[in-house]
């Protein structure tokens, strides 16, 4: 392990303490930032938007899946491989949805799309538009192909105590075009 994958985990371990810690009596903060998330895709309604299904103590996006997908398409990530970029399929709330390969939830019937905006979940975030992840690289490496094809804007959601006032940053680490919390938007 180098200096920065040990920082790294250290930091990730104090995050996802930080994290539950929202969690557990973030229903209001929850439900805030999926507001502040649903007003602020305004302008992307009718593109391609992906979400996510939440693991652990991630903020749930549903809600504003919900919400866009009377729109426009929406899409969840589908974890093809340890160390590839994700796949997206289109998502609806009727979707069945069944355990994929890695344990996460995956449609049933695969319908891949390409999306023009990602709703990305983290352990933390720093204010330069910086994201510390599980340290699998997915959505690193998602950002990079996508971004190599076009344009696409990525959106943190997290609540406000997963803040770190600085993360380490490698080449690989894809930055954020925004992040919305409980408490505020940042666009960088």
């Amino acid at each position: 392990m180098t200096v920065t994958d040990d920082l790294k985990s250290a930091l990730r371990a104090r995050a996802r303490v930080a994290r539950a810690k929202a969690h557990k009596t973030g229903g209001l903060a929850a439900s805030q930032a999926a507001q502040l998330l649903l007003g602020f895709l305004t302008p992307f309604r009718g593109q391609v938007i992906a979400g996510y299904l939440p693991i652990d103590t991630e903020i749930d996006p549903r809600a504003v899946m919900i919400a866009l997908a009377r729109t426009g398409p929406v899409a969840v990530p589908v974890v093809e491989a340890k160390a590839q970029p994700l796949r997206f399929d289109l998502w609806t709330p009727d979707t069945v949805m069944v355990k994929g390969a890695f344990g996460t939830l995956t449609p049933e019937r695969s319908m891949p799309v390409t999306p023009t905006v990602l709703i990305v979940p983290m352990l933390a975030f720093s204010r330069h538009g910086h994201r510390l992840g599980y340290g699998g690289g997915f959505y690193d490496r998602t950002l990079a192909q996508l971004r190599a094809q076009g344009p696409v804007f990525a959106v943190g959601l997290a609540y406000g105590a997963q803040e770190a006032p600085d993360l380490p940053v490698e080449g690989t680490d894809a930055p954020l075009d925004a992040i919305v919390t409980e408490r505020e938007v940042l666009t960088f």
